[in-house]
């Protein structure tokens, strides 16, 4: 496993509970809490000939991407050249989420709804866009996009024109998101309506849905203040109708898998497709080309089926025979930040409470993900990122999977530990 999430964690849970086989795992780097279930091993995620190293030396079967860096690298690549196995998309395939203009203009070419937007170069050239009325008049909402990778953060939703033009500023200067993901910045049409997550597993002819996902991605309750990775996730049927999800196959997943193909990059992986549901039918945000964080941790409690045999189905392109089978149930994740995320914050901070929800996990439906932690002297865990902890419950429902949720969040604290009391309830356009 590479990576050291929250998102990681809860792929190594699944693996660990799943699998028909006994697995020995290891991932790089890890962090405390994924050292409860795997060895960790201080190799970094963008060190493609380092992770090559690794699996070359501890034999390993199968290797799983868990964030989009590696994979926009060409870690996939390099991986096959040294005939490694390995689960994820081809460098060719990760542009659909490393470069948002080649997603939009992939969009475009194989007509797949979504926003109308406008490319600029520089700043200069985009603020001009935004006052030349395209995108209509200055009171109105536009949104604002850095091209390039930015860990969820290169998105400002600007309420007016005015806002627009600061927000490209900023982007432009490098206080939000680096210089190198805002070469090129988006400038799009403000869509109206309710978002949703779908995920699948693909091995690029077949696919296989998971249960569809909503996430908060603001840090401030009532979907105030900047965006963030992800404050939480809920799934749930009231998360999009039959009759839309399967709208959402026809004119998105099944298109953007046939064009994929078409254009010599098969996708084999896991898509993630954002989507707003507009009244003239669902639009696309944004792909992923990875497992969302914290949508995998609500998600992957749900499954039932062995998670190791579809990656390996993945890898042999043969999913078509797997049969993905997923619990009738709900579920939430609530993250738990540290303050001044996601800004600046401290580490270091020595977290309280999470042997009291351990003692009751199984029994209360509850696991603890853990996002950014590290072990402290006395064996206890401490602060070591922004986004610490994941709690995460189902529920037959999803009032009972939230409660289970909070309940456990009641018994954790550290200095300064913030999240939203709002988690499952959305406002239009969160």
């Amino acid at each position: 496993m590479i990576g050291s999430g929250g998102r990681e964690h809860a792929i190594l849970w699944s693996l660990k509970r799943t699998s028909r086989v006994s697995l020995d795992l290891y991932c790089a780097p890890g962090n405390a809490g994924i050292a409860q279930l795997a060895e960790c091993v201080p190799v970094s995620v963008n060190d493609n000939a380092a992770l090559v190293r690794l699996a070359q030396a501890l034999k390993i079967d199968l290797t799983i991407v868990g964030p989009e860096g590696p994979l926009a690298a060409g870690l996939v690549d390099e991986f096959e050249r040294n005939g490694l196995r390995i689960m994820g998309p081809s460098q060719a395939a990760s542009r659909l989420e490393a470069s948002k203009t080649f997603a939009k203009d992939f969009m475009r070419r194989h007509k797949i709804p979504t926003a109308e937007y406008a490319v600029a170069d520089s700043a200069t050239t985009a603020i001009e866009l935004l006052r030349s009325g395209r995108f209509g008049p200055p009171e109105s909402a536009v949104v604002i996009k850095a091209d390039g990778l930015a860990a969820g953060k290169g998105v400002v939703v600007a309420a007016s024109r005015a806002e627009g033009e600061r927000a490209v500023a900023d982007l432009s200067s490098g206080v939000l998101v680096s210089e190198e993901a805002a070469k090129q910045i988006l400038i799009e049409e403000a869509l109206e309506g309710r978002e949703v997550s779908v995920l699948l597993f693909s091995d690029g002819n077949s696919y296989a849905l998971m249960p569809p996902a909503r996430d908060h991605k603001r840090i401030g309750e009532n979907d105030s203040g900047p965006n963030t990775g992800g404050m939480g996730a809920i799934t749930d049927n009231s998360v999009v109708d039959r009759k839309t999800l399967n709208q959402i196959v026809s004119e998105v997943i099944e298109p953007t898998l046939k064009g994929a193909r078409e254009e010599g990059f098969p996708f084999r992986g896991i898509l993630f497709v954002g989507l707003m549901l507009t009244a003239s039918g669902p639009k696309v945000l944004e792909y992923n080309v990875r497992f969302g964080d914290p949508e995998t941790q609500a998600i992957l409690l749900r499954l039932e089926s062995d998670l190791f045999e579809i990656f390996q189905s993945i890898a042999d392109e043969t999913l078509r025979a797997s049969s993905v089978q997923w619990k009738e149930q709900s579920s939430a994740c609530v993250v738990l930040a540290s303050q001044g995320y996601p800004s600046d914050y401290q580490i270091g901070l020595p977290i309280k409470g999470l042997d009291l929800v351990a003692a009751h996990e199984s029994e209360a439906r509850v696991q603890v993900f853990h996002a950014g932690t590290a072990k402290s002297d006395d064996g206890g865990f401490l602060t070591a990122g922004g986004r610490v902890l994941g709690i995460t419950a189902t529920g037959e429902t999803l009032g009972g999977a939230l409660d289970r949720c909070y309940a456990a969040v009641g018994a954790i604290r550290w200095e300064g530990m913030q999240f939203r009391r709002d988690i499952g309830q959305f406002k239009e356009n969160a």
